[in-house]
């Protein structure tokens, strides 16, 4: 068991936790299947700025957020198309809409895989933040780039037939492609970063140790962290709730 400086208070934490943790913030920083390790870390200062967004502010404000036109306060590393994204992802994700996601593509020309890598890195980004807020404890600074290029690979037996962008199904999974699902299970809740492949293992390698295994989560005899199922899940749906996510 490793310890951890909360406020002056030096707390247990798991050696697990603390390992991926690391691994997240490595991986942060990496080239990834998209985009290098610069433009990576660019999406997670964009995210991190967007809350101060004055157009997403008032966005948030109205009746339909397409009803507002303007500009994104940005920070300028990225395209107005990867901006908007990041943007709508962090301040308003409830009200997406598959025409909204679609236009990405067609009108700003930011490619599907290229959305689901930014939803992986904010929804990395987001875990390894909000512990740190959960905690009291300031934002840790983003790490430096590695340098290196993009896989830019992409599996040839994804298709548009679960969500509203491509999906990799266990069964299509091919000679060459990473898969993801036989460590952390193939469900729908997998299946949404697949056209990503190593996006599903950079979230959910961190997530099973903020959260639970797949394994671990229905089974009631055992409880795996010291607090028990029914208080896990009791802040998961007050968490849930306060964010709009229904899953």
């Amino acid at each position: 068991m490793s310890e951890i400086d909360v406020g002056g208070d030096i707390l247990p934490i798991r050696d697990s936790l603390v390992r991926e943790i690391e691994v997240a913030w490595d991986r942060l920083a990496r080239p990834g299947t998209w985009w290098n390790g610069a433009e990576r870390l660019a999406i997670a200062a964009e995210a991190r700025h967007a809350a101060g967004c004055d157009l997403c502010q008032r966005r948030q404000a109205a009746l339909s957020p397409y009803a507002v036109d303007g500009a994104h306060d940005a920070l300028g590393a990225l395209s107005p198309a990867a901006v908007e994204a990041i943007h709508r992802l962090v301040t308003d994700a409830g009200r997406i809409t598959e025409k909204w996601v679609t236009s990405l593509q067609s009108d700003e020309g930011l490619s599907e895989p290229a959305y689901v890598e930014i939803i992986g890195v904010i929804a990395v980004l987001t875990g390894l933040d909000k512990l740190h807020q959960a905690l009291g404890l300031p934002l840790r600074e983003l790490p430096a780039a590695v340098a290196g290029e993009p896989s830019r690979h992409l599996p040839a037996g994804a298709k548009r037939n679960l969500a509203w962008v491509s999906t990799l199904a266990p069964e299509d999974v091919g000679a060459g492609d990473p898969n993801p699902y036989p460590p952390h299970g193939d469900k729908n809740i997998h299946r949404g970063l697949s056209l990503v492949p190593q996006e599903v293992f950079n979230f959910f390698d961190l997530d099973v140790e903020l959260y639970l295994k797949d394994h671990e989560i229905r089974d009631f005899e055992h409880d795996f962290r010291a607090i028990s199922h029914a208080q896990i899940e009791m802040i998961a749906g007050r968490t849930s709730a306060l964010n709009g996510c229904f899953y």
